[in-house]
């Protein structure tokens, strides 16, 4: 055998001279041929972690992969999840979508199996709908400069990846249904605390992470059997599964599922089976089409997730997270009502009715602004809080909290999924905005914060601002990261107070 075939068997992979093959890395599966990009780092795209969902397949958790001969080329992205083009800042680099859609990337500096580098899997927002691993900001590269292997992982998303119906429930041999994106994430961890040492990674130093969607993600997989003993540290960027409407417990979820399946000709599972992908992604278009997402289904989920986190049942990890100034928009509470006292106050009583005037006082100042929060609030920003706030009271673990407050260019105010560009060192993946000096300061501040919360569970390094651990309860440190970034006391004390006491309303109820 020639020499480089003696290392690349040897090795699994190495970084290759010009005149060498291709990297290599070998998988459990087989060996896969990546790309050695100008940057020294090395890609590995479409990799496939488990068996294609297809026919008898749809609606089941994940099977293994098939075993390959020969070398496979990891050159390019695997199919996207079935899904509508649901959000105008998704970019896709990948072939369209399909059903055979679980595949992941791998970028790797590594230079041998040996570097056991720390690792990082970052799964796409799209409120679990949308979304897909080759979109540009959540690229591999850059993190990967920083010594960290990344990956991205694609999962099933709508009617596809979360569906519950009660024959789904019968045939499952832990008589549950729903939730398949998720059992796909979890299969993702199993497969890269088996593989990701062939790509110079450390499988007992994970970090889950995502945005949104991605977020609610992380929060669930630190509670899901599915996942335990596989991540070291978790980053959420704005969403948990702890907000003010939790998921859906089983028995709801299978009611709806088969009701939308009657409303579509399609009664029974096997005629749900036998639809075309594309005519089931088309239903999605329905105007009585549910939103498909995430369920307490009693297994991926086994109980209400205030309920285990409250109860210490989660993973017990340092926790990174945070949201941004401007997840909601002040219209969202007002309406095309004029921002004033007195409509905000009507907008208030049509909300919280008899709890108005506390909703009133606990969201004072400024109308815009505090209409702005309490948007803001009600569709993530208090269900990321309750998470932080809850996890620090019971994991025994360090948490980090982000305030995340610096619009993009042109624009006034730091809006849902802004950051993620920032985190992950993207700015020049989008050529939407003319980013400045400070935005480009502040991203390599931010990736600089991720990267050494990923390789050691704290955020803080040489020339970087001190970022204060968060406490549970009033008067939290955080950091607001922005031009400049500052570390400050929580100032939303009071907003998180009422929305508690909004929850225990709706519990007692």
């Amino acid at each position: 055998m020639h020499k480089y075939g003696l290392l690349l068997a040897a090795f699994g992979v190495i970084a290759a001279p010009s005149f060498a093959a291709a990297p290599r890395a070998t998988t459990a599966t087989g060996v896969v041929e990546g790309t050695l990009e100008a940057s020294g780092v090395t890609s590995y795209k479409g990799i496939p972690f488990a068996a294609p969902p297809v026919g008898n397949l749809r609606w089941k958790a994940p099977q293994p992969a098939q075993k390959w001969r020969g070398v496979r080329k990891a050159d390019h992205f695997g199919p996207r999840a079935m899904q509508l083009p649901l959000f105008g800042d998704m970019v896709f680099r990948s072939d369209g979508v399909s059903e055979d859609c679980l595949y992941l990337n791998v970028w790797t500096p590594a230079k041998s199996p040996k570097d056991k580098l720390p690792v990082l899997v970052y799964f796409y927002g799209g409120g679990f709908a949308a979304g897909d691993g080759s979109e540009p900001r959540y690229d591999g590269a850059s993190m990967a400069a920083k010594g960290i292997v990344t990956l991205t992982v694609n999962y099933r998303l709508n009617i596809f990846g979360f569906l519950a119906h009660p024959e789904l429930t019968a045939e499952s041999p832990h008589k549950a249904s729903g939730n398949y994106g998720l059992m796909d994430q979890a299969a993702a961890l199993q497969w890269v605390a088996k593989n990701i040492a062939a790509f110079g990674g450390d499988p007992a130093r994970v970090t889950i992470a995502g945005e949104s969607a991605g977020s609610w993600s992380v929060s669930a997989q630190m509670l899901s059997p599915l996942a335990k003993g596989s991540i070291a540290g978790a980053v959420g960027e704005s969403g948990a599964l702890l907000g003010l409407e939790p998921p859906q417990p089983l028995a709801v979820a299978e009611k709806k599922g088969a009701a939308f399946a009657a409303q579509i000709g399609a009664p029974t599972l096997a005629a749900l089976r036998a639809m075309p992908a594309q005519q089931l992604l088309d239903t999605m278009k329905r105007p009585d089409a549910p939103w498909f997402a995430a369920i307490q289904d009693g297994y991926v989920l086994p109980r209400s997730p205030v309920e285990m986190y409250t109860a210490g049942e989660q993973a017990k990890v340092p926790l990174l997270a945070g949201w941004n100034s401007q997840e909601g928009y002040y219209k969202q509470v007002l309406g095309e009502a004029e921002p004033t006292p007195e409509n905000f106050g009507k907008a208030l009583q049509t909300m919280f009715r008899e709890r108005a005037p506390a909703a009133q006082q606990a969201y004072s100042g400024d109308v815009m602004q505090a209409a702005t929060d309490l948007a803001g609030d009600l569709f993530i920003a208090h269900g990321t809080w309750k998470w932080i706030d809850t996890h620090a009271r019971t994991s025994g673990q360090p948490v980090y909290r982000y305030y995340y407050s610096r619009p993009r260019p042109g624009q006034t105010g730091a809006g849902h999924s802004v950051e993620i560009e920032y985190a992950l060192g993207n700015l020049p993946s989008n050529k939407v905005y003319s980013w400045t000096a400070d935005d480009f300061a502040l991203s390599a501040q931010m990736q600089d914060y991720f990267a050494n919360f990923i390789k050691t569970g704290n955020p803080n390094g040489a020339g970087l601002p001190e970022w204060p651990r968060a406490s549970s309860g009033k008067g939290s440190r955080l950091m607001r990261l922005d031009a400049p970034s500052a570390a400050m006391s929580a100032t939303d004390d009071a907003h998180h107070a009422f929305l508690e006491q909004q929850r225990q309303n709706q519990i007692s109820k």
